[in-house]
């Protein structure tokens, strides 16, 4: 028997037992109201993606050499991903919650 092995990276998006219906009917509009809400997160996002994929590639050049991920690339590659889960969970509507301004 094959035992199954856990991945590293899990999703944790618990259902909420109850939605806004305002955010609800602002997402079948097109969902403008929900992408003008998040435009300061689009923003800041833009550039954190730009530093993102940057700092990424510099840690493979020192994974290539060192054989270890550095710390604090790892939190700001992870950071900058799970700011970009939480913005796109609020948008579609899986969560009522504003996301925070947050790496963490």
């Amino acid at each position: 028997m094959e035992t199954e092995q856990k991945h590293p990276i899990q999703l944790v998006a618990p259902r909420p037992l109850k939605s806004s219906r305002l955010l609800a009917f602002g997402t079948l509009l097109f969902m403008i109201p929900k992408l003008v809400m998040l435009i300061p997160h689009f923003i800041i996002l833009y550039f954190l993606g730009i530093i993102m994929v940057i700092v990424a590639f510099f840690a493979q050049v020192v994974v290539l050499f060192t054989g270890k991920y550095p710390e604090n690339f790892y939190n700001l590659v992870k950071g900058t991903l799970q700011w970009q889960l939480r913005m796109n969970l609020y948008l579609l509507g899986v969560t009522d919650q504003y996301p925070p301004f947050s790496l963490k």
